[in-house]
């Protein structure tokens, strides 16, 4: 196993423990959410994200790790609620719930193999700050393919780009526990 490997199932570990902890507090309440709701939920985690970043500063005491692992966890879901489109059912159980959890993130982490392959760990040499960026950038696409009703001439669909967000949130979780090594 690579470190980063290693390091990607740790991280994911950890988004996991507290999904399926929520799950217990709230059940399924998400499976109501329609897409464009999720979408802009990541983006208000997104959003303080990048203003904690340009203000040097925060007020509320929540950890800004806990914004990238909100942004690891509602993309999962953003990836289940794809997958249950049409299906009325609000509640799942919770091995439904684990089920579905292992399946998107055993996609994404396979996704993501194979990029860092061709990239060769660039993410590694990237500035946290950067990252926000991006997966920001991500949102507003995923924005203009719902406000175009998914229809897209050229680009990778919703799926593709929530799947970059679960990862480059995971690069921004394992810099900043590097970071803190230091």
């Amino acid at each position: 196993m690579t470190s980063t490997e290693a390091q990607y199932k740790k991280v994911i570990s950890a988004c996991k423990a507290l999904f399926l902890k929520k799950t217990k507090d709230y059940g399924t309440a998400w499976r109501i959410l329609r897409m464009p709701s999720i979408t802009d939920q990541l983006f208000i985690k997104a959003q303080r994200i990048r203003s904690i970043e340009e203000k040097g500063r925060q007020q509320i005491s929540d950890p800004v790790a806990d914004e990238f692992i909100g942004l690891v966890n509602y993309s999962i879901i953003a990836l289940i609620q794809l997958e249950l489109a049409g299906n009325p059912k609000t509640e799942l159980t919770e091995e439904e719930v684990e089920q579905w959890f292992d399946r998107v993130v055993h996609e994404t982490f396979a996704l993501q193999q194979k990029k860092n392959h061709d990239y060769d760990e660039a993410w590694r040499e990237m500035r946290v700050s950067s990252i926000t960026d991006i997966i920001l950038m991500k949102l507003m696409r995923i924005r203009q393919i719902e406000n175009n009703k998914g229809n897209t001439l050229v680009s990778e669909g919703v799926k593709a780009n929530y799947q970059d967000i679960i990862n480059y949130a995971v690069f921004a979780l394992i810099l900043l526990e590097e970071q803190k090594a230091i």
